[in-house]
Protein backbone atom coordinates (compact mmCIF):
# COMPACT_ATOMS: atom_id res chain seq x y z
CA UNK A 1 0.00 0.00 0.00
CA UNK A 2 1.29 3.43 -0.87
CA UNK A 3 -0.25 6.80 -0.51
CA UNK A 4 -0.27 9.31 -3.33
CA UNK A 5 -1.68 12.83 -3.31
CA UNK A 6 -4.45 13.42 -5.81
CA UNK A 7 -6.85 16.12 -6.81
CA UNK A 8 -9.81 13.74 -6.87
CA UNK A 9 -11.62 13.29 -3.56
CA UNK A 10 -13.02 9.81 -4.21
CA UNK A 11 -10.70 6.88 -3.83
CA UNK A 12 -10.87 3.42 -5.25
CA UNK A 13 -12.75 1.33 -2.71
CA UNK A 14 -11.06 -1.55 -1.01
CA UNK A 15 -12.79 -4.89 -0.86
CA UNK A 16 -16.10 -4.67 0.91
CA UNK A 17 -16.17 -0.89 1.00
CA UNK A 18 -18.24 1.57 -0.97
CA UNK A 19 -16.68 4.21 -3.16
CA UNK A 20 -17.60 7.61 -1.76
CA UNK A 21 -18.55 10.52 -4.00
CA UNK A 22 -16.84 13.86 -3.66
CA UNK A 23 -18.61 16.17 -1.23
CA UNK A 24 -18.49 19.94 -1.22
CA UNK A 25 -17.66 21.87 1.93
CA UNK A 26 -21.33 22.75 2.38
CA UNK A 27 -22.43 19.12 1.97
CA UNK A 28 -19.90 17.97 4.56
CA UNK A 29 -21.04 20.62 7.04
CA UNK A 30 -24.67 19.58 6.53
CA UNK A 31 -23.75 15.94 7.09
CA UNK A 32 -21.84 16.78 10.25
CA UNK A 33 -24.44 19.09 11.82
CA UNK A 34 -26.32 16.42 13.76
CA UNK A 35 -23.16 14.46 14.45
CA UNK A 36 -21.37 17.42 16.03
CA UNK A 37 -24.52 18.26 18.00
CA UNK A 38 -24.58 14.71 19.42
CA UNK A 39 -20.85 14.83 20.12
CA UNK A 40 -21.24 18.16 21.89
CA UNK A 41 -24.04 16.75 24.06
CA UNK A 42 -21.86 13.80 25.08
CA UNK A 43 -18.88 15.98 25.98
CA UNK A 44 -21.09 18.48 27.78
CA UNK A 45 -22.67 15.74 29.90
CA UNK A 46 -19.28 14.50 31.04
CA UNK A 47 -18.10 17.93 32.18
CA UNK A 48 -21.25 19.76 33.23
CA UNK A 49 -21.17 18.04 36.61
CA UNK A 50 -17.67 19.30 37.43
CA UNK A 51 -18.83 22.48 39.17
CA UNK A 52 -21.95 20.75 40.51
CA UNK A 53 -19.98 17.98 42.24
CA UNK A 54 -19.10 19.88 45.43
CA UNK A 55 -22.82 20.63 45.88
CA UNK A 56 -23.80 17.05 44.99
CA UNK A 57 -21.27 15.64 47.44
CA UNK A 58 -22.56 18.02 50.09
CA UNK A 59 -26.19 16.96 49.64
CA UNK A 60 -25.53 13.25 49.13
CA UNK A 61 -22.84 13.18 51.87
CA UNK A 62 -20.02 12.02 49.61
CA UNK A 63 -16.26 11.95 50.14
CA UNK A 64 -13.32 12.93 47.94
CA UNK A 65 -13.19 9.34 46.70
CA UNK A 66 -16.87 9.53 45.75
CA UNK A 67 -16.14 12.86 44.02
CA UNK A 68 -13.51 11.23 41.80
CA UNK A 69 -15.67 8.18 41.08
CA UNK A 70 -18.63 10.17 39.78
CA UNK A 71 -16.25 11.22 37.01
CA UNK A 72 -14.32 7.95 36.81
CA UNK A 73 -17.44 5.75 36.51
CA UNK A 74 -18.51 7.52 33.32
CA UNK A 75 -14.97 7.61 31.93
CA UNK A 76 -14.43 3.92 32.67
CA UNK A 77 -17.65 2.90 30.92
CA UNK A 78 -16.71 5.25 28.08
CA UNK A 79 -13.24 3.74 27.77
CA UNK A 80 -14.35 0.12 28.02
CA UNK A 81 -17.05 0.49 25.36
CA UNK A 82 -15.31 2.83 22.90
CA UNK A 83 -13.42 0.02 21.09
CA UNK A 84 -16.64 -2.01 20.99
CA UNK A 85 -18.55 0.85 19.39
CA UNK A 86 -15.63 1.45 17.03
CA UNK A 87 -15.69 -2.16 15.89
CA UNK A 88 -19.46 -2.11 15.53
CA UNK A 89 -19.12 0.97 13.32
CA UNK A 90 -17.00 -1.09 10.91
CA UNK A 91 -19.69 -3.78 10.77
CA UNK A 92 -23.07 -2.04 11.06
CA UNK A 93 -24.82 1.14 9.95
CA UNK A 94 -23.02 4.02 11.66
CA UNK A 95 -26.04 6.32 11.65
CA UNK A 96 -28.23 3.80 13.49
CA UNK A 97 -25.48 3.19 16.03
CA UNK A 98 -25.17 6.91 16.76
CA UNK A 99 -28.92 7.15 17.28
CA UNK A 100 -28.88 4.12 19.57
CA UNK A 101 -26.13 5.65 21.68
CA UNK A 102 -28.18 8.85 22.05
CA UNK A 103 -31.19 6.86 23.31
CA UNK A 104 -28.98 5.12 25.90
CA UNK A 105 -27.56 8.48 26.89
CA UNK A 106 -31.01 9.96 27.53
CA UNK A 107 -31.89 7.02 29.79
CA UNK A 108 -28.71 7.47 31.84
CA UNK A 109 -29.22 11.24 32.14
CA UNK A 110 -32.75 10.86 33.48
CA UNK A 111 -31.57 8.28 36.01
CA UNK A 112 -28.73 10.54 37.19
CA UNK A 113 -31.13 13.45 37.64
CA UNK A 114 -33.29 11.39 40.00
CA UNK A 115 -30.36 9.97 42.02
CA UNK A 116 -30.82 9.98 45.80
CA UNK A 117 -27.59 8.19 46.74
CA UNK A 118 -24.01 7.89 45.55
CA UNK A 119 -24.37 4.23 44.35
CA UNK A 120 -27.47 5.10 42.28
CA UNK A 121 -25.69 8.12 40.79
CA UNK A 122 -22.67 5.98 39.89
CA UNK A 123 -24.92 3.44 38.13
CA UNK A 124 -26.51 6.21 36.07
CA UNK A 125 -23.08 7.60 35.20
CA UNK A 126 -22.01 4.19 33.92
CA UNK A 127 -24.99 4.15 31.55
CA UNK A 128 -24.11 7.66 30.39
CA UNK A 129 -20.52 6.54 29.87
CA UNK A 130 -21.56 3.64 27.65
CA UNK A 131 -23.44 6.07 25.43
CA UNK A 132 -20.56 8.57 25.42
CA UNK A 133 -18.23 5.82 24.26
CA UNK A 134 -20.47 5.31 21.25
CA UNK A 135 -20.75 8.98 20.38
CA UNK A 136 -17.00 9.53 20.72
CA UNK A 137 -15.96 6.55 18.57
CA UNK A 138 -18.70 6.95 15.96
CA UNK A 139 -18.11 10.66 15.44
CA UNK A 140 -14.46 10.00 14.62
CA UNK A 141 -15.31 7.01 12.42
CA UNK A 142 -17.94 8.85 10.37
CA UNK A 143 -15.63 11.79 9.73
CA UNK A 144 -12.98 9.31 8.64
CA UNK A 145 -15.30 7.66 6.11
CA UNK A 146 -16.57 10.79 4.33
CA UNK A 147 -13.57 13.14 4.36
CA UNK A 148 -10.04 12.50 2.99
CA UNK A 149 -7.20 13.03 5.51
CA UNK A 150 -5.78 16.00 3.52
CA UNK A 151 -9.09 17.84 4.06
CA UNK A 152 -9.87 16.31 7.45
CA UNK A 153 -7.77 18.76 9.47
CA UNK A 154 -10.35 21.51 8.94
CA UNK A 155 -13.23 19.34 10.09
CA UNK A 156 -11.24 17.75 12.88
CA UNK A 157 -10.61 21.31 14.01
CA UNK A 158 -14.36 21.85 14.15
CA UNK A 159 -14.72 18.69 16.22
CA UNK A 160 -11.87 19.85 18.43
CA UNK A 161 -13.65 23.16 18.87
CA UNK A 162 -16.84 21.35 19.86
CA UNK A 163 -14.84 19.24 22.32
CA UNK A 164 -13.16 22.36 23.69
CA UNK A 165 -16.42 24.21 24.25
CA UNK A 166 -18.09 21.12 25.69
CA UNK A 167 -15.17 20.23 27.95
CA UNK A 168 -14.69 23.66 29.43
CA UNK A 169 -18.13 25.16 28.79
CA UNK A 170 -19.85 22.35 30.68
CA UNK A 171 -18.59 23.54 34.07
CA UNK A 172 -19.78 27.07 33.25
CA UNK A 173 -23.31 25.93 32.43
CA UNK A 174 -23.30 23.51 35.34
CA UNK A 175 -22.29 26.24 37.76
CA UNK A 176 -25.07 28.51 36.55
CA UNK A 177 -27.67 25.74 36.90
CA UNK A 178 -26.52 24.86 40.43
CA UNK A 179 -26.81 28.49 41.51
CA UNK A 180 -30.24 28.84 39.92
CA UNK A 181 -33.54 27.68 41.47
CA UNK A 182 -33.37 24.60 39.25
CA UNK A 183 -30.66 22.94 41.38
CA UNK A 184 -27.96 20.39 40.58
CA UNK A 185 -30.34 17.73 39.23
CA UNK A 186 -30.89 19.83 36.13
CA UNK A 187 -27.21 19.48 35.22
CA UNK A 188 -28.34 16.02 34.07
CA UNK A 189 -31.85 16.85 32.86
CA UNK A 190 -30.65 19.72 30.64
CA UNK A 191 -28.78 17.26 28.42
CA UNK A 192 -31.98 15.36 27.55
CA UNK A 193 -33.53 17.96 25.19
CA UNK A 194 -30.10 18.53 23.63
CA UNK A 195 -29.85 14.81 22.92
CA UNK A 196 -33.35 14.73 21.38
CA UNK A 197 -32.48 17.68 19.12
CA UNK A 198 -29.30 15.85 18.08
CA UNK A 199 -31.35 12.74 17.28
CA UNK A 200 -33.64 14.72 14.98
CA UNK A 201 -30.75 16.54 13.29
CA UNK A 202 -28.95 13.26 12.67
CA UNK A 203 -32.01 11.78 11.01
CA UNK A 204 -32.34 14.77 8.69
CA UNK A 205 -28.73 15.68 7.89
CA UNK A 206 -26.52 12.59 8.11
CA UNK A 207 -26.52 10.70 4.80
CA UNK A 208 -23.88 7.99 4.58
CA UNK A 209 -23.72 4.77 2.63
CA UNK A 210 -23.33 1.42 4.28
CA UNK A 211 -22.46 -2.01 2.91
CA UNK A 212 -23.80 -4.94 4.91
CA UNK A 213 -20.98 -7.32 5.83
CA UNK A 214 -20.85 -10.47 7.95
CA UNK A 215 -20.63 -9.34 11.59
CA UNK A 216 -18.32 -10.99 14.09
CA UNK A 217 -18.18 -9.35 17.49
CA UNK A 218 -15.27 -10.21 19.77
CA UNK A 219 -17.38 -10.71 22.88
CA UNK A 220 -14.62 -12.54 24.78
CA UNK A 221 -12.22 -9.67 24.15
CA UNK A 222 -14.87 -7.14 25.19
CA UNK A 223 -15.48 -8.88 28.53
CA UNK A 224 -11.76 -9.32 29.25
CA UNK A 225 -11.02 -5.69 28.34
CA UNK A 226 -13.77 -4.30 30.55
CA UNK A 227 -12.95 -6.59 33.47
CA UNK A 228 -9.20 -6.02 33.38
CA UNK A 229 -9.38 -2.23 33.17
CA UNK A 230 -12.18 -1.97 35.75
CA UNK A 231 -10.39 -4.11 38.32
CA UNK A 232 -7.20 -2.09 37.96
CA UNK A 233 -8.98 1.25 38.37
CA UNK A 234 -10.95 0.04 41.38
CA UNK A 235 -7.68 -1.01 43.02
CA UNK A 236 -5.90 2.32 42.50
CA UNK A 237 -8.96 4.24 43.71
CA UNK A 238 -9.23 2.61 47.12
CA UNK A 239 -5.70 1.41 47.91
CA UNK A 240 -4.27 3.32 50.85
CA UNK A 241 -7.64 4.76 51.82
CA UNK A 242 -8.78 4.55 55.43
CA UNK A 243 -11.23 1.69 55.89
CA UNK A 244 -10.15 -0.18 52.76
CA UNK A 245 -6.75 -1.81 52.16
CA UNK A 246 -3.06 -0.88 51.97
CA UNK A 247 -1.05 -0.52 48.77
CA UNK A 248 0.92 -3.59 49.81
CA UNK A 249 -1.63 -6.12 51.03
CA UNK A 250 -3.30 -9.39 50.11
CA UNK A 251 -6.24 -7.50 48.59
CA UNK A 252 -3.91 -5.42 46.43
CA UNK A 253 -2.04 -8.52 45.28
CA UNK A 254 -5.27 -10.26 44.29
CA UNK A 255 -6.63 -7.27 42.42
CA UNK A 256 -3.42 -6.40 40.59
CA UNK A 257 -2.69 -10.05 39.83
CA UNK A 258 -6.23 -10.58 38.60
CA UNK A 259 -6.04 -7.53 36.36
CA UNK A 260 -2.73 -8.64 34.84
CA UNK A 261 -4.14 -12.11 34.13
CA UNK A 262 -7.28 -10.68 32.52
CA UNK A 263 -5.29 -8.31 30.29
CA UNK A 264 -2.83 -11.07 29.37
CA UNK A 265 -5.78 -13.26 28.40
CA UNK A 266 -7.09 -10.34 26.33
CA UNK A 267 -3.85 -10.16 24.35
CA UNK A 268 -3.98 -13.91 23.73
CA UNK A 269 -7.59 -13.79 22.55
CA UNK A 270 -6.92 -10.80 20.28
CA UNK A 271 -4.24 -12.79 18.42
CA UNK A 272 -6.68 -15.65 17.73
CA UNK A 273 -9.98 -14.06 16.71
CA UNK A 274 -10.62 -12.94 13.14
CA UNK A 275 -12.03 -9.51 14.06
CA UNK A 276 -10.47 -8.43 17.38
CA UNK A 277 -11.97 -5.64 19.47
CA UNK A 278 -8.49 -4.03 19.64
CA UNK A 279 -6.80 -4.68 16.27
CA UNK A 280 -3.23 -5.50 17.26
CA UNK A 281 -2.01 -5.16 13.66
CA UNK A 282 -3.06 -1.51 13.78
CA UNK A 283 -1.94 -0.85 17.35
CA UNK A 284 1.53 -2.24 16.53
CA UNK A 285 2.06 0.31 13.76
CA UNK A 286 4.58 2.95 14.77
CA UNK A 287 2.32 5.96 14.28
CA UNK A 288 -0.62 4.38 16.09
CA UNK A 289 1.48 3.05 18.97
CA UNK A 290 3.12 6.42 19.61
CA UNK A 291 -0.19 8.26 19.21
CA UNK A 292 -1.74 5.94 21.80
CA UNK A 293 1.07 6.67 24.28
CA UNK A 294 0.60 10.39 23.75
CA UNK A 295 -3.19 10.04 24.01
CA UNK A 296 -2.94 8.46 27.45
CA UNK A 297 -0.98 11.48 28.69
CA UNK A 298 -3.37 13.91 27.00
CA UNK A 299 -6.35 12.09 28.54
CA UNK A 300 -4.91 12.48 32.03
CA UNK A 301 -4.27 16.20 31.49
CA UNK A 302 -7.66 16.84 29.88
CA UNK A 303 -9.89 15.09 32.40
CA UNK A 304 -7.83 15.95 35.47
CA UNK A 305 -7.87 19.64 34.56
CA UNK A 306 -11.62 19.78 33.93
CA UNK A 307 -12.38 17.72 37.07
CA UNK A 308 -10.12 19.28 39.69
CA UNK A 309 -9.94 22.85 38.39
CA UNK A 310 -13.59 23.48 39.25
CA UNK A 311 -13.03 21.96 42.67
CA UNK A 312 -10.02 24.23 43.21
CA UNK A 313 -12.05 27.35 42.42
CA UNK A 314 -15.01 26.38 44.62
CA UNK A 315 -13.44 24.65 47.60
CA UNK A 316 -10.09 26.42 47.80
CA UNK A 317 -11.02 29.88 46.49
CA UNK A 318 -14.61 30.00 47.80
CA UNK A 319 -16.13 30.70 44.37
CA UNK A 320 -19.75 29.93 43.65
CA UNK A 321 -20.45 27.31 40.97
CA UNK A 322 -21.25 30.07 38.45
CA UNK A 323 -18.07 31.99 39.31
CA UNK A 324 -16.04 28.78 39.01
CA UNK A 325 -17.50 28.27 35.53
CA UNK A 326 -16.57 31.80 34.48
CA UNK A 327 -13.05 31.29 35.80
CA UNK A 328 -12.60 28.33 33.42
CA UNK A 329 -13.15 30.60 30.38
CA UNK A 330 -9.40 31.09 29.78
CA UNK A 331 -9.01 27.33 29.41
CA UNK A 332 -11.98 27.29 27.01
CA UNK A 333 -10.41 30.05 24.93
CA UNK A 334 -7.05 28.29 24.76
CA UNK A 335 -8.56 24.94 23.87
CA UNK A 336 -10.81 26.46 21.22
CA UNK A 337 -8.01 28.49 19.64
CA UNK A 338 -5.64 25.52 19.59
CA UNK A 339 -8.17 23.17 17.96
CA UNK A 340 -9.55 25.54 15.31
CA UNK A 341 -6.34 27.28 14.26
CA UNK A 342 -4.24 24.11 14.10
CA UNK A 343 -7.01 22.34 12.15
CA UNK A 344 -7.16 25.11 9.55
CA UNK A 345 -3.36 25.21 9.19
CA UNK A 346 -3.13 21.43 8.86
CA UNK A 347 -5.61 21.52 5.97
CA UNK A 348 -3.83 24.45 4.31
CA UNK A 349 -0.26 23.13 4.52
CA UNK A 350 -0.70 19.38 5.05
CA UNK A 351 1.74 19.37 8.00
CA UNK A 352 0.57 18.05 11.36
CA UNK A 353 3.55 16.92 13.45
CA UNK A 354 4.66 20.45 14.32
CA UNK A 355 1.32 21.08 16.03
CA UNK A 356 1.63 17.91 18.09
CA UNK A 357 5.11 18.91 19.28
CA UNK A 358 4.09 22.50 20.02
CA UNK A 359 0.92 21.33 21.76
CA UNK A 360 2.83 18.91 23.99
CA UNK A 361 5.34 21.61 24.93
CA UNK A 362 2.57 24.08 25.80
CA UNK A 363 0.80 21.39 27.81
CA UNK A 364 3.92 20.77 29.91
CA UNK A 365 4.51 24.49 30.45
CA UNK A 366 0.89 25.24 31.38
CA UNK A 367 0.54 22.30 33.75
CA UNK A 368 3.94 22.98 35.28
CA UNK A 369 2.98 26.58 36.01
CA UNK A 370 -0.36 25.40 37.44
CA UNK A 371 1.65 23.17 39.76
CA UNK A 372 2.74 26.32 41.61
CA UNK A 373 -0.85 27.27 42.59
CA UNK A 374 -1.94 27.83 46.17
CA UNK A 375 -5.13 29.02 47.85
CA UNK A 376 -4.08 32.65 47.45
CA UNK A 377 -2.51 32.74 43.96
CA UNK A 378 -3.65 35.67 41.81
CA UNK A 379 -6.65 34.57 39.75
CA UNK A 380 -5.17 36.42 36.77
CA UNK A 381 -2.12 34.17 36.91
CA UNK A 382 -4.32 31.09 37.26
CA UNK A 383 -6.17 32.19 34.11
CA UNK A 384 -2.91 32.60 32.17
CA UNK A 385 -1.67 29.16 33.25
CA UNK A 386 -4.92 27.43 32.31
CA UNK A 387 -5.02 29.23 28.93
CA UNK A 388 -1.56 27.85 28.10
CA UNK A 389 -2.35 24.22 28.83
CA UNK A 390 -5.78 24.61 27.19
CA UNK A 391 -4.00 25.76 24.03
CA UNK A 392 -1.79 22.67 24.16
CA UNK A 393 -4.75 20.34 24.60
CA UNK A 394 -6.56 21.87 21.63
CA UNK A 395 -3.56 21.39 19.36
CA UNK A 396 -3.06 17.75 20.30
CA UNK A 397 -6.36 15.92 20.71
CA UNK A 398 -7.78 15.85 17.17
CA UNK A 399 -4.41 15.88 15.42
CA UNK A 400 -3.41 12.65 17.17
CA UNK A 401 -6.52 10.96 15.75
CA UNK A 402 -5.85 12.46 12.33
CA UNK A 403 -2.31 11.08 12.30
CA UNK A 404 -3.62 7.56 12.95
CA UNK A 405 -6.52 7.74 10.49
CA UNK A 406 -4.10 8.79 7.76
CA UNK A 407 -2.27 5.44 8.03
CA UNK A 408 -5.18 2.96 7.96
CA UNK A 409 -7.64 1.74 5.34
CA UNK A 410 -11.18 3.10 5.41
CA UNK A 411 -12.56 -0.25 6.57
CA UNK A 412 -10.41 -0.02 9.73
CA UNK A 413 -10.99 3.65 10.55
CA UNK A 414 -13.65 2.87 13.15
CA UNK A 415 -11.44 0.41 15.02
CA UNK A 416 -8.36 2.64 14.77
CA UNK A 417 -10.20 5.78 15.91
CA UNK A 418 -11.87 3.80 18.69
CA UNK A 419 -8.53 2.46 19.89
CA UNK A 420 -7.00 5.95 20.19
CA UNK A 421 -10.10 7.30 21.93
CA UNK A 422 -10.12 4.24 24.20
CA UNK A 423 -6.58 4.74 25.46
CA UNK A 424 -7.13 8.49 25.86
CA UNK A 425 -10.20 7.88 27.97
CA UNK A 426 -8.52 5.08 29.95
CA UNK A 427 -5.73 7.53 30.68
CA UNK A 428 -8.32 10.06 31.82
CA UNK A 429 -10.20 7.54 33.96
CA UNK A 430 -7.04 6.21 35.53
CA UNK A 431 -5.72 9.73 36.03
CA UNK A 432 -8.88 10.98 37.74
CA UNK A 433 -9.06 7.85 39.92
CA UNK A 434 -5.39 7.84 40.94
CA UNK A 435 -5.00 11.59 41.26
CA UNK A 436 -8.30 11.81 43.13
CA UNK A 437 -7.10 9.17 45.61
CA UNK A 438 -3.76 10.94 45.99
CA UNK A 439 -5.47 14.28 46.49
CA UNK A 440 -7.80 12.78 49.08
CA UNK A 441 -4.85 11.42 51.04
CA UNK A 442 -2.92 14.69 50.72
CA UNK A 443 -5.87 16.84 51.78
CA UNK A 444 -6.67 14.58 54.74
CA UNK A 445 -3.05 14.83 55.93
CA UNK A 446 -2.94 18.61 55.56
CA UNK A 447 -6.30 19.07 57.27
CA UNK A 448 -5.25 16.82 60.17
CA UNK A 449 -2.00 18.78 60.58
CA UNK A 450 -3.85 22.09 60.33
CA UNK A 451 -6.42 21.11 62.93
CA UNK A 452 -3.68 19.91 65.27
CA UNK A 453 -2.01 23.31 64.97
CA UNK A 454 -5.11 25.02 66.39
CA UNK A 455 -5.58 22.41 69.10
CA UNK A 456 -8.12 20.13 67.41
CA UNK A 457 -6.95 16.53 67.24
CA UNK A 458 -8.69 14.53 64.51
CA UNK A 459 -7.94 10.84 63.90
CA UNK A 460 -5.34 10.42 61.15
CA UNK A 461 -7.07 9.61 57.85
CA UNK A 462 -10.45 9.67 59.52
CA UNK A 463 -11.89 12.55 57.60
CA UNK A 464 -12.11 10.81 54.28
CA UNK A 465 -11.52 14.24 52.74
CA UNK A 466 -15.11 15.25 53.44
CA UNK A 467 -16.55 17.95 51.19
CA UNK A 468 -19.31 19.01 53.59
CA UNK A 469 -18.00 22.58 54.04
CA UNK A 470 -21.44 23.99 54.82
CA UNK A 471 -21.41 22.33 58.26
CA UNK A 472 -17.88 23.43 59.23
CA UNK A 473 -16.98 26.35 61.53
CA UNK A 474 -15.05 29.16 59.86
CA UNK A 475 -11.57 28.35 61.33
CA UNK A 476 -11.86 24.79 60.03
CA UNK A 477 -13.06 26.01 56.62
CA UNK A 478 -9.89 28.11 56.26
CA UNK A 479 -7.72 25.07 56.93
CA UNK A 480 -9.69 22.92 54.46
CA UNK A 481 -9.54 25.56 51.73
CA UNK A 482 -5.77 25.87 52.10
CA UNK A 483 -5.41 22.08 51.99
CA UNK A 484 -7.40 21.83 48.74
CA UNK A 485 -5.34 24.60 47.17
CA UNK A 486 -2.10 22.75 47.89
CA UNK A 487 -3.69 19.45 46.82
CA UNK A 488 -4.73 20.87 43.44
CA UNK A 489 -1.20 22.15 42.82
CA UNK A 490 0.13 18.63 43.40
CA UNK A 491 -2.34 17.26 40.83
CA UNK A 492 -1.20 19.70 38.13
CA UNK A 493 2.49 19.15 38.89
CA UNK A 494 2.11 15.38 38.48
CA UNK A 495 0.14 15.89 35.26
CA UNK A 496 2.98 18.04 33.90
CA UNK A 497 5.47 15.23 34.48
CA UNK A 498 3.14 12.78 32.72
CA UNK A 499 2.79 15.21 29.80
CA UNK A 500 6.54 14.87 29.17
CA UNK A 501 5.77 11.33 27.99
CA UNK A 502 3.43 12.78 25.35
CA UNK A 503 6.16 15.12 24.08
CA UNK A 504 8.67 12.27 23.77
CA UNK A 505 6.10 10.12 21.93
CA UNK A 506 5.17 12.76 19.34
CA UNK A 507 8.82 13.61 18.71
CA UNK A 508 9.31 10.03 17.49
CA UNK A 509 6.19 9.95 15.29
CA UNK A 510 7.12 9.96 11.61
CA UNK A 511 5.18 12.55 9.65
CA UNK A 512 3.42 10.89 6.72
CA UNK A 513 1.94 13.26 4.10
CA UNK A 514 -1.84 13.46 4.36
CA UNK A 515 -3.49 11.61 1.50
CA UNK A 516 -6.24 13.25 -0.55
CA UNK A 517 -8.23 10.05 -0.89
CA UNK A 518 -10.67 8.72 1.69
CA UNK A 519 -9.15 5.23 1.43
CA UNK A 520 -5.56 4.14 0.90
CA UNK A 521 -4.87 3.58 -2.79
CA UNK A 522 -3.42 0.31 -4.03
CA UNK A 523 -1.00 1.32 -6.76
CA UNK A 524 -1.27 -2.17 -8.28
CA UNK A 525 -4.93 -1.63 -9.15
CA UNK A 526 -5.70 -0.44 -12.69
CA UNK A 527 -6.20 3.30 -12.80
CA UNK A 528 -4.82 3.87 -9.31
CA UNK A 529 -1.82 5.78 -10.54
CA UNK A 530 -3.95 8.41 -12.12
CA UNK A 531 -5.85 9.16 -8.93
Amino acid sequence: MTQRPTTDAPARATAGHVEEGAMTHRQVLEALTGLLAAFFTAILSSTIVANALPTIMDQLHGTQTDFAWVITAALLANAATTPIWGKLSDLFNKKLLVQLSIVIFVAGSVMAGFATSIPFLLTARVIQGIAMGGLTALAQAIIGTIIPPRERGRYSGYMGAVMAVGTAGGPLLGGYIVDSPLGWRWTFFVCVPLAVISLILLQVTLKIKHVRRPAKIDWAGSVLLTSGVSLLLIWVSFAGQAGYYDWISAESALMVGGSILLLAALLFVETKVSQPIIPLKIVRQRTTALAIIASVSVGIAMFASSTFLGQYYQVSRGATPTEAGLLTLPMIAGNLAGAVISGQLVTRYGKWKRFLVAGAALLIIGLGLSGTLSHDTSLTLVGVYTFVFGLGLGMMMQNLVLAVQNTVAAKDIGAASGSVAFFRTVGGAAGVAVLGAMMGTRVTTLVTEGLAAIGIHAPAGGGGAQLDLSTMPEPVKIIVRAAYGDGAAMIFAISAVIAVVALIAVLFIKEIPLRRTIDVVDMKQPGARGR
